[in-house]
C-alpha cells in the first residue's frame, strides 16, 4: 500500500468523522439515564487495517467500567487501491464482510449511510 493511499484514507476518514459521524452520534447524556452514550469517534491504522472506533461512556454506577471502545468498521486493503469493508457484529466477537473491492470514497459513503454501520 502506498503512503499516499494511506494518507487519503486518513484524510477522508477524519473528514467523515468531523462532518457527519460526530454530529450524528456524539450527543450530551440524557439526565437521569444510566444508558451508555458515545463521547468520541476516531479512526486509525493498526497493522495493515484501518479501524473506526467509538468511545462510549458508561454512567451506570454498577457498570464494569466507566468507558469502553467499540470498533465498528474496518477497511482491509486489497492491494489494488481498493478495500474490503467489514462491520463488527453486535456480539463484538467477529467481523462481517459487508462490501468488497470498494474505493476509499465508496467505503466512506458506506460507513456514512449503510445500516451495518449505525451506532445508535
Amino acid at each position: 500500500m502506498t503512503t499516499s493511499l494511506k494518507a487519503e484514507v486518513e484524510t477522508q476518514a477524519n473528514d467523515l468523522i468531523v462532518s457527519v459521524l460526530k454530529p450524528r452520534y456524539v450527543k450530551p447524556p440524557k439526565q437521569d439515564d444510566p444508558s451508555n452514550y458515545i463521547t468520541d469517534i476516531h479512526a486509525k491504522w493498526f497493522r495493515n487495517n484501518f479501524y473506526f472506533t467509538a468511545t462510549f461512556a458508561c454512567p451506570d454506577p454498577n457498570g464494569w467500567s466507566p468507558s469502553f471502545e467499540w470498533k465498528f468498521a474496518r477497511l482491509e486493503p486489497l492491494g489494488d487501491g481498493t478495500f474490503a469493508l467489514y462491520a463488527m457484529r453486535y456480539t463484538g466477537k467477529e467481523w462481517v464482510g459487508v462490501f468488497d473491492a470498494q474505493t476509499v470514497d465508496e467505503c466512506m459513503k458506506s460507513i456514512q449511510d449503510d445500516p451495518w454501520f449505525l451506532l445508535a
